[in-house]
């Protein structure tokens, strides 16, 4: 072979090697941090994203935010991934998450350049994350599940800074209600909680249904608008004469002959409501379509019937009144109906709808939301989605935590601390830890106006001296004892962000190649073209060029 170059990648291929790539991963995720810095907190700004449609959304919610960016580059979707763990795992924490795991990664960059080998660092960190989850569970404070008092203090904490926060009071009130309604022996499934949003009127117009609010209406003007202590049945088919499964042609010589077979229907689609009468049936919930000889028969029995239902909506129907779906009415008896105080076709703002109500244990509930605009409504839908979820972690965890930044700096203390038992190279990379986590108090007294270094000082003072619920302040600036305020995040928030944060950065810095099958980075033609100047986020000068790879992110 002589020294005759070796060629395994394809001419499109792109290879960035060692620091190179490194440094290109810790930019990206660094750059997907800063889009979402500014809205962390009380008084964090809202962002406003449009797409190629010109569909607007205006939010604040980590995880919209991403999920709605067009993100394209790879190390920057594993950072994005980190928002989307913490919305699964707990509904809420999800820019603290990608905030700190940005801040790490910063924190790393330093460290690197000073020699230090990145499966050290991913050591230190690992070491640090497990301490901190430790000494978390060690300031952690006990809740009840029937204390509504702190339930609600949570409820509000998640819709601070958000659409919702001039009505969380009463909000906060509704969603600890739906909450325990659903609870079922320590385990809350909130998709037993529908949110039902409706444009008019105001926030404060919000209330819980405890039942199911189905959008559709009667199928017939001439059925009943109302049924009190009503039998629910649900049909998981349709009220229909079902069509052959092979074409077949009937010849028809006489008329006599073409009315036997029109009989012939109404005669089995007679005896199909005739079995939901039979049943004791007072309203019938069909997944799919009636037949209009089945509605005039319903109608003269003075049965409410609901074609075209979701199976989502069914669901809960069957949760909350207590009914079993059938497939086939012929199936459908006594035993298999719910039950109903009542059912009626109410009008909420100007649209018709099934309101299913006064069950008899309410396991599924409507919460109806209202707004001025859809704008508006969308984004309280995003809190309350929030507040739905650190109110469930908190009654099947039973744990929380003081607020406004108290845990992080309460962390850092302690992460130093634990640093000088750690020996080698490590013990950098767990103080780099500790360093990293204060940029949730940091950047909350930023997104405030305060002096971020000012604020930091007073908060490490408070907590060495003993205040481990010491938190900042946003509205005053001033450091205050956030368990006596009121103001709580659930447990499994701050363990859940720290862990995916953690493994996200050490991830990244174990990367010392990136093997692209295209160019990562676009044209500076491009760049110009989709980017506006300043980037999205403020993020200065845009994210095109960054580190031969960010450009074409959003």
């Amino acid at each position: 072979m002589g020294n005759q170059p070796l060629i395994v990648l394809s001419e499109e291929s792109q290879r960035t090697s060692g620091k190179d790539a490194q440094s290109m991963n810790v930019q990206a995720g660094k750059a997907v941090a800063e889009s979402v810095r500014t809205t962390l907190g009380p008084k964090g700004m809202d962002k406003m994203l449009v797409d190629s449609t010109g569909n607007v959304v205006v939010t604040n919610d980590g995880v919209t935010l991403l999920s709605e960016m067009d993100i394209d580059h790879p190390a920057a979707d594993m950072i994005v991934e980190v928002a989307e763990t913490q919305e699964d795992e707990v509904g809420d924490g999800t820019t603290s998450a990608v905030v700190i795991a940005g801040e790490l990664l910063s924190q790393a960059e330093d460290l690197l350049d000073q020699d230090i080998h990145a499966t050290t660092l991913a050591q230190g960190y690992r070491q640090a994350a497990e301490e901190a989850t430790e000494a978390l569970e060690e300031i952690a404070i006990d809740v009840e599940e029937d204390d509504d008092e702190v339930l609600e203090q949570i409820a509000a904490t998640a819709m601070t800074g958000k659409g919702a926060e001039s009505s969380r009071d009463l909000l906060a009130g509704l969603v600890v209600e739906a909450v325990q309604s659903v609870a079922d022996d320590g385990e809350v499934d909130t998709d037993n909680i529908k949110v039902e949003k409706v444009v008019g009127g105001s926030i404060e117009n919000s209330e819980l249904v405890e039942g199911v609010i189905v959008d559709k209406e009667r199928v017939s003007e001439n059925m009943p608008y109302f049924a009190e202590d009503a039998n629910v049945a649900i049909v998981d088919g349709d009220l229909e004469i079902k069509e052959t499964e092979i074409d077949a042609e009937v010849n028809v010589t006489d008329p006599d002959q073409l009315e036997q077979f029109l009989e012939q229907e109404e005669r089995q689609l007679r005896e199909m409501v005739d079995k939901i009468a039979d049943a004791g049936a007072d309203v019938v919930f069909v997944d799919g379509g009636i037949d209009d000889m089945a509605q005039h028969y319903l109608a003269q029995e003075g049965i409410i019937a609901v074609r075209r239902v979701k199976s989502s909506d069914q669901s809960q129907l069957a949760r909350a009144t207590g009914a079993r779906p059938v497939s086939n009415v012929d199936d459908l008896s006594e035993d298999d109906l719910g039950f109903a105080g009542s059912v009626a076709q109410k009008e909420i703002a100007g649209d018709q709808r099934i309101f299913v109500e006064d069950v008899d244990d309410a396991k599924a509930v409507t919460l109806i939301l209202r707004g001025g605009t859809e704008h508006v409504i969308d984004e309280v839908d995003r809190a309350i989605e929030d507040s739905l979820g650190v109110v469930r972690t908190t009654l099947e965890d039973g744990k929380v935590l003081a607020g406004g930044g108290a845990p992080e700096v309460n962390l850092s203390l302690a992460l130093r601390d634990y640093a000088d038992s750690v020996g080698g190279r490590e013990q950098l990379a767990v103080e780099a830890f500790a360093d990293a986590l204060e940029v949730i108090p940091r950047t909350l007294a930023e997104n405030a106006g305060l002096d971020p270094i000012d604020s930091l000082v007073e908060l490490r003072a408070d907590h060495d001296a003993g205040d481990s619920a010491a938190g900042l302040d946003a509205y005053t600036g001033d450091t205050i004892d956030m368990d006596a305020e009121g103001v709580y995040e659930p447990l499994r928030v701050k363990t859940q962000a720290i862990e995916s944060a953690t493994e996200a950065a050490v991830m990244l810095l174990r990367i010392d190649d990136v093997i692209a099958a295209g160019d990562l980075a676009v044209s500076d033609d491009d760049d110009d073209e989709d980017m506006p100047a300043g980037g999205p986020g403020g993020m200065g000068g845009g994210m095109g060029g960054m580190g031969g790879g960010m450009g074409g992110m959003m």
